[in-house]
Order: structure tokens, then sequence, then C-alpha cells
């Protein structure tokens, strides 16, 4: 089993699970990368590859799928120490008697002396448009990959989070019209994105929700909205429909592991140990009293969970290293 047993297992393939193997490949751990999604890259790259992000150090915007293949190139410089394994469901985790884990997934089992879980919010599904037979139309998407489907039409976007108002004003002066349409007054958005969307040719509707969706077979061709406060209707044609209400997320199996959750996330120390030693977790996976949920945020965490890995998988050595270090002063 000694041949099978790595230093470490990452269980999501995000970008802080790439970024966590790089890491973990710098300090020349033998690394494997789990996720259930058929390429690394997580949400981002499954969903929102042409989405811009604004707020990652360096880069005054770069594209989802860009910085997805920039952490998968860094990530290569370690390929001899890391192994990935896509489309595979993590099932059980068990911690055998000499302090390693065994993972089970729905193909086989693979055994690590440690683990950190960088799975991001788990398996996920949008939150659709509450209206009749909504599901009949072609048109209403919940994912957006490419902008080339919206050149040249009406767009309707439903949303006031980030990915919705990043979504209007990359599709304007893409498409022929765009309006997002929001329930509250205020949008939830960043704030210098709220700004540029007032300074845009987009068309801003709240309070409003969708009351019904019309169209012609299996394609939609308009939307009426109702405002939440007066009651007044408004019709607005629409080609193309964008539904952006966030997801209903699970951590699937991870729910049923021995591991204390708090609000659907696991629950760490300042080491970003979970309640099982050994198991650490990064990114939207995890919670903590002040967290804040951002990429860069989660690179960091994963730095820390990661170090505090090696002292777990090999406590000997960093005893060493730091009795060396006293040794030196």
């Amino acid at each position: 089993m000694k041949n099978d047993m790595y230093d470490l297992t990452i269980i999501g393939g995000g970008p802080v699970g790439i970024y966590g193997a790089f890491y973990a490949g710098m300090h020349g751990m033998r690394t494997k990368i789990i996720d259930a999604l058929p390429q690394l890259g997580g949400q981002l790259a499954a969903l929102y590859p042409e989405k811009y992000i604004y707020d990652l150090p360096g880069h005054p915007k770069i594209k989802a799928g860009e910085m997805v293949d920039q952490l998968k190139k860094q990530m290569e410089q370690f390929n001899e120490r890391i192994d990935v394994v896509t489309n595979t469901n993590v099932q059980t985790v068990e911690k055998l008697e000499d302090g390693t884990f065994k993972i089970c997934t729905d193909q086989e089992c693979h055994y690590s002396h440690s683990i950190v879980i960088t799975a991001g919010n788990g398996a996920f599904t949008p939150r659709k448009l509450d209206v009749a037979h909504a599901e009949d139309f072609t048109n209403i998407h919940y994912f957006v990959s490419t902008m080339e489907t919206f050149k040249g039409k009406d767009v309707v976007i439903f949303g006031g989070g980030d990915s919705a108002v990043d979504w209007a004003l990359m599709l304007d002066g893409v498409a022929k019209s765009v309006s997002i349409v929001h329930r509250r007054h205020e949008f939830r958005a960043h704030a210098s994105s709220v700004e540029n969307l007032k300074q845009a040719n987009i068309n801003c509707l709240t309070p409003y929700v969708a009351k019904d969706v019309r169209g012609e077979k299996n394609l939609a061709t308009e939307v009426e909205l109702v405002n939440v406060e007066t009651g007044e209707t408004k019709v607005l044609p629409a080609d193309e429909i964008i539904v952006l209400y966030g997801f209903i997320s699970s951590l699937g199996p991870i729910k049923d592991w021995d591991i204390e959750l708090e609000k659907n996330a696991l629950r760490v120390d300042i080491t970003q140990q979970t309640s099982v030693s050994g198991i650490f977790a990064a990114g939207d996976a995890c919670t903590f009293d002040g967290k804040i949920k951002m990429i860069t945020t989660g690179f960091g965490e994963v730095v820390v969970a990661i170090n505090a890995a090696i002292a777990y998988a090999y406590p000997e050595k960093v005893h060493r290293h730091k009795h060396s270090s006293a040794m030196m002063k």
C-alpha cells in the first residue's frame, strides 16, 4: 500500500485546490487532486469561463477561464509530484489506526497522510426562475459559457448579485439591449460595479420580479414583470433570458462524514483544521469567525492548511526544523 500512499489529497479541483497542489509541490509533497467535474477549474471554469474577475491582485480584470489556465500552468511545474483524478465523487473518508486516511470514491479507494478539502460549496444546482412552465423554454439560461449566444439579442437578466451585474456590464454593447431585473432597490454587487451599471446603457428594473414568461414553441419571446411594492406590471421583449439567483448548494457526502459543520460549511480552527485531526479545509468549503468568501482569501487559507497538513503528516520533520533553527540562533 506504500506505493499508493500520498502525502496529501486535495478534495476539490477549483482555483483554491489547484493553487494548493502547486504550493504542496513547492514543499515536495506527493499530492493527489480528486474532483467531481470532468476537468479542473471548479464552478468558474465549468459555468463562467468568460466571466471577468475584477478583484484578483495584479489583474485589473481577467476572465475566469484564463485565470484557471494560468493556475494550471503554475501547477504543472510539479507535475511529477501531482496526480489528478477527475469525474469522480468522494463517498467515504476513513481515518485508519496509524492516523492516515482511506478515501473511497465511486470508482476506487485512495490513501493519504493528510487531506485538504477545497470543494467549494460542494454539489450545486441553480435557483430556478419561479414562473409557470419556465422549464419549457430553451433560451432561459442558468449557466453562461459564451457571449456569442447573446450577440445582437434583447437580453433580460434576473438577479442582483455580482454575477448578474457583471454579466449585464459584459453584455452591454454586445447584446442589442440589456435589462437587469432585481427584487430589491439596491444591488448586492461590488460598489464599483454598481456605479458602472448606473453609467452603462442598461435598463435597471427595481424592485421587480418575473410574473410570466411567454413565447412560441420552446422559445421565450417576452417576460412580464411585476413591481413588488406597487403591483405595476411591465412587459419586455426577450430573445435570451439569464437567471442568476445563485445556487442551492450541498456538501453532498461530506455532510455524512463525522466532521463538525456550521451553516453547511466545515468549521475550522486557526490552522484550517476541521474537527477531525489531519483533515483541513480552505476556500468556500470552510467557515470560521470573520470568514470572507473570496478567491484571494481562499488562496491564503490553503497555504495555511497545507503547512498544517505537513506538520500533521510529518511532525518529526517539523520538530527537527524548529530545533535546527533554534541552534542557528
